[in-house]
């Protein structure tokens, strides 16, 4: 019998990568998604993918009646993905209320779900926001966590110390915490990818728009910064690297390999590359010179961070395959994909 796990944000960018993952390691998925960031015909591109047709329920999480009805109706599921959530730091920082809201009633009401209806497992998903600007780099696991720079960063701080709350008041719960550092890039098919509603808050989707010319140029928050080059350093995964992670950390959950009840584990390649440096990668994959040009800091920014992603290596024997440039180019062709009207 087919384990079933829930993926709720799983029409999104990292829930639908990771659907594939699931499906294709033999899971069976049902996702929950309110479409306020994705579009429902990404089950039928998934569909394409693996050969399988995930159930979509479309409804907020954050409605905590409807989610107590469809949990009713599905009691075999194993364990939770969580990824819903608002997710871009310069829009929280503006509507830091929205964030609060949406975020955090969302995965009380999980929470509370698990807790009724005896479902032991959750894999959430959190962000290397949680460190803030960490004064040491590489960042590893033990880090303090500093004071967030955005909203959406202190969701998350404030996320995590709820599902640890949880786990050590319920003995039966169990949960890992993976702290992303910035996925890129698209499903090889580029059948999957980012498509971000509106203007883009990430890097690489402003780089492609601006390749293909969407958007008539990219902007650079600040030359200024204490970097090689003086832009903003983050780490950058292929976001199917990440995804197999998290097939990786429900499989430790349901198998009873984790060492304590709350765990979390650093999701990064180890390499800081810096905005510029990105841009002339996806310069060299594209072979397109982007027209950019450098305006002041945004909100919310940090300066720079990377992963020490050790641990995650060796507990979980997980490690990033893909390089820089081979993420661009699978962004680079999703683009392209989408604007040529193929899917």
């Amino acid at each position: 019998m087919k384990r079933k796990i829930l993926v709720t944000g799983g029409t999104g960018y990292i829930g639908s990568h990771t659907t594939v993952e699931l499906i294709e390691e033999g899971f069976e998925v049902i996702i929950i998604d309110n479409l306020c960031n994705s579009k429902a015909d990404v089950v039928n591109r998934i569909h394409k993918i693996t050969g399988v047709k995930p159930l979509l329920e479309v409804f907020d999480l954050c409605d905590q009646k409807k989610l107590d009805s469809f949990i009713q109706k599905h009691k075999d599921i194993s364990a939770f993905i969580h990824f819903a959530a608002f997710k871009a730091v310069g829009e929280s920082v503006n509507k830091p209320l929205d964030y609060y809201r949406n975020n955090l009633v969302s995965l009380i009401n999980l929470l509370e779900v698990m807790k009724c209806y005896g479902i032991p497992d959750l894999v959430f998903s959190s962000s290397c926001t949680v460190y803030g600007q960490p004064e040491k780099l590489p960042v590893t696991e033990d880090a303090p966590l500093q004071p967030a720079t955005s909203p959406y960063g202190n969701t998350k701080q404030i996320g995590e110390a709820i599902i640890r709350d949880t786990t050590i008041s319920d003995k039966n719960i169990k949960a890992i915490s993976l702290r992303y550092f910035n996925p890129i890039g698209a499903h090889a098919s580029a059948l999957i990818g980012e498509l971000p509603e509106g203007v883009p808050e990430n890097l690489v989707p402003y780089l492609t728009q601006t390749g293909i010319g969407i958007r008539e140029e990219l902007k650079v928050f600040g030359d200024d910064y204490d970097t090689s080059d003086g832009s903003c350093i983050r780490d950058y995964l292929h976001v199917v690297d990440l995804a197999k992670a998290h097939v990786i950390a429900i499989k430790r959950l349901i198998e009873g390999n984790n060492k304590t009840n709350y765990e979390v584990f650093n999701l990064g390649t180890g390499n800081g590359v810096s905005v510029l440096e990105a841009i002339r990668s996806f310069e060299r994959v594209s072979g397109i010179k982007l027209k950019y040009k450098i305006v002041g800091r945004r909100a919310g920014d940090i300066e720079k961070i990377w992963a020490d992603p050790s641990y995650a290596n060796k507990e979980l024997g997980w490690r990033t395959l893909s390089s820089l440039d081979e993420a661009m180019k699978t962004a680079w062709d999703w683009e392209k994909t989408i604007r040529s009207n193929k899917l």
